[in-house]
């Protein structure tokens, strides 16, 4: 069977390619059980507002990261939206097994994505095998995979390791060729403790393009360090259209793993998609939606969030800008 349907890119009227990953990269994050149908109910409301690709949920260990004990249950009971990517992590053979079975019995996601660290010390901390045993791991999760999915691949700590510091970029857009070795044509390039700066992402994301040009780069920045932002523009201006984010900032890595220190979240999409559209690059985000979910995201999770629009509100230029943009 062929991969399963979703959007084939931007959609029409849109410039980028948003995915929200709240419920996967966000709540990984969160000691205590979020409801399945308080995240059913979000990964939905994600979908209607414009997203055109969702992190619905992970097919982790539950004893490792309990938040998605209910992987199944909650692909199960989520209504589908036409054109939507919906994404579930995997971690392993048996994840991409899980996974195959939701998909046979009627449920599964169209998405799954498989994750490389760019330095053996991160490979070790966050996934306990050298990157010669991940890899092979993540081969043995492409046959497994048996063709069924669009495949995600990421490479985590790509512009620096918090334990060996400096990465080499070389090494990175070999990671990304081999990922496109293996038919993963997607690969996402994670800033995992905000040591990213403008230069460094252009020049990293201009070498893949050139390099590797048939495949889709997304770029995943964290928050670490108030860098995100202008993170995101250098990415955009370097040629990427795909990008990752999480209301309210939330996320980084599961509440078990530490690393990095300080706050480690995502880049808030309230922020990025102001920031975008701001800018007359069309999010195909219905913003008054946004700023709803917004308000919603925070009543699942208990507590405010770091987002400066969520309490600043809408520039509001917005209107004005779209219509120069768009008009």
């Amino acid at each position: 069977m062929s991969v399963a349907q979703g959007g084939a890119g931007a959609r029409a009227g849109a410039d980028v390619v948003l995915c929200e990953c709240f419920a996967r990269d966000g709540m990984q994050h969160e000691e205590g059980f979020i409801p399945t149908a308080t995240k059913v109910a979000l990964i939905d409301r994600f979908a209607r507002i414009g997203f055109q690709r969702v992190e619905a949920t992970s097919y982790s260990n539950p004893k490792v990261v309990p938040q998605f004990a209910d992987a199944s249950e909650l692909l199960r009971t989520l209504p589908r939206r036409e054109g939507v990517w919906y994404k579930a992590t995997c971690a392993n053979v048996r994840a991409v097994e899980r996974a195959v079975a939701d998909l046979e019995a009627g449920f599964g996601a169209n998405e799954i994505s498989l994750l490389v660290s760019a330095s053996e010390s991160h490979s070790m901390k966050n996934l306990r095998r050298t990157r010669a045993d991940q890899w092979q791991n993540v081969a043995d999760m492409v046959a497994a995979s048996q063709g069924r999915f669009r495949m995600i691949g990421t490479v985590s700590v790509a512009w620096g390791c918090p334990f060996e510091g400096r990465v080499s970029a070389d090494s990175v857009v070999e990671d990304v060729k081999r990922f496109a070795r293996l038919g993963v044509m997607h690969v996402a390039l994670g800033d995992t403790t905000g040591m990213a700066a403008p230069q460094t992402v252009r020049r990293l994301m201009e070498a893949v393009h050139a390099e590797a040009p048939e495949v889709t780069a997304v770029a995943h920045f964290h928050d670490t360090r108030g860098t995100g932002l202008v993170n995101y523009v250098a990415a955009l201006e370097a040629g990427c259209r795909y990008f990752d984010c999480a209301f309210g900032g939330v996320g980084g890595h599961p509440a078990k793993v530490k690393y990095g220190g300080g706050h480690t979240g995502n880049v808030s999409t309230e922020d990025l998609v102001n920031l975008f559209e701001s800018m007359g690059v069309a999010t195909g985000i219905d913003l008054a939606g946004l700023m709803e979910t917004a308000e919603l995201c925070e009543q699942a999770l208990g507590r405010s969030l770091h987002s400066r629009v969520a309490q600043s509100g809408l520039n509001p230029l917005l209107a004005a800008a779209r219509e120069a943009a768009h008009g």
